[in-house]
């Protein structure tokens, strides 16, 4: 499959990269560090990454603002996306030839070209892969921008190594990366600082949150919480694992409100949370997964099935 992706990029001289919507480092580490790569390798091409852009990431890069007709002949490729609803940038099915790469389960197994492994610690790991198939294959190329790219995206999607999806493979990979000359600690302070507003909220987090004798636990933060923290909802998705370091919590559940939705994020240390997230309008892996809701009462049902899977296992 890698082999067909390399031929299949060889033979586009624009090549369009997508990525998600509400997008995180291993979004934007493995969209921005497939296009470095590519336009290290290819010079002659015309490579974009695509998307609204989430100031938060700032550090990472920015993606650019194209013509819908640079899509006319173009190759695209969507990294770290699980379903088209979530493709940031709905031009995506405008070009001439799709490929899919991504992590999460393939429910839906959109494009003319499908590499999805489920094993991967990211997207960005993913992309290493291709890269070192690449180098072998056709001379692949990559700086030092495209590898801290990557070690961001991997670094952001295993908590720091400490998630389950972490292997030796991650360790091997991270291990390749970091031989390239870029400044982890400045990367990581771009990465995990946090403003005070922030830091005031994650406190509200720990002194309000709700756990069961069964490990399972949940906070909600309506709008009027939000603005009384100065902060948006945005925001507060680097706080959603604020709560994995409370002692015998098994999964909770993060409730954000926004203008048209309430943001749902789980995560878990065991029991499988993204077919409940299915439930709502959502998904992901089975420790980590979103969706969204549209009144405070599923959030109620949403609290009680969590309780009872936290509860049979």
């Amino acid at each position: 499959m890698k082999k067909e992706i390399i031929e299949t990029i060889k033979s586009y001289d624009t090549i369009i990269v997508h990525r998600h919507v509400r997008p995180d480092p291993d979004a934007y580490g493995s969209q921005l560090g497939l296009q470095a790569i590519l336009q290290t390798t290819y010079p002659e091409k015309k490579v974009y990454a695509v998307g609204e852009h989430d100031l938060a990431f700032d550090y990472l890069g920015k993606p650019e603002v194209i013509a819908d007709d640079v899509y006319r002949n173009a190759l695209v490729i969507c990294t770290d996306t699980a379903n088209t609803d979530r493709v940031d940038d709905q031009r995506y099915n405008t070009g001439k030839f799709l490929i899919k790469i991504d992590h999460h389960p393939n429910d839906d197994a959109y494009g003319d070209l499908l590499w999805v492994n489920t094993s991967a610690s990211s997207c960005s790991e993913m992309i290493y892969e291709l890269f070192k198939e690449g180098q072998e294959v056709d001379g692949w190329k990559m700086d030092k921008k495209g590898a801290r790219l990557l070690f961001a995206g991997i670094v952001g999607d295993t908590g720091r190594f400490i998630y389950p999806s972490t292997t030796e493979k991650t360790f091997n990979v991270v291990g390749e990366l970091i031989q390239y000359d870029f400044d982890r600690t400045e990367l990581f302070n771009s990465m995990y600082e946090l403003d005070r507003s922030l830091l005031h909220l994650q406190g509200y987090i720990y002194q309000n949150f709700t756990i069961d004798e069964n490990g399972s636990a949940y906070i909600k933060l309506p709008i009027s919480t939000l603005k009384e923290f100065g902060v948006t909802a945005s925001d507060t998705s680097a706080l959603v694992g604020s709560l994995g370091d409370v002692k015998g919590i098994k999964a909770w559940v993060m409730f954000v409100e926004e203008e048209d939705q309430i943001r749902v994020r789980l995560r878990s240390k065991g029991p499988i949370i993204n077919n409940l997230a299915k439930q709502y309008r959502g998904g992901g892996h089975p420790m980590a997964s979103g969706a969204k809701i549209f009144k405070w009462a599923e959030a109620d049902e949403i609290i009680s099935k969590l309780q009872m899977l936290c509860k049979e296992a």
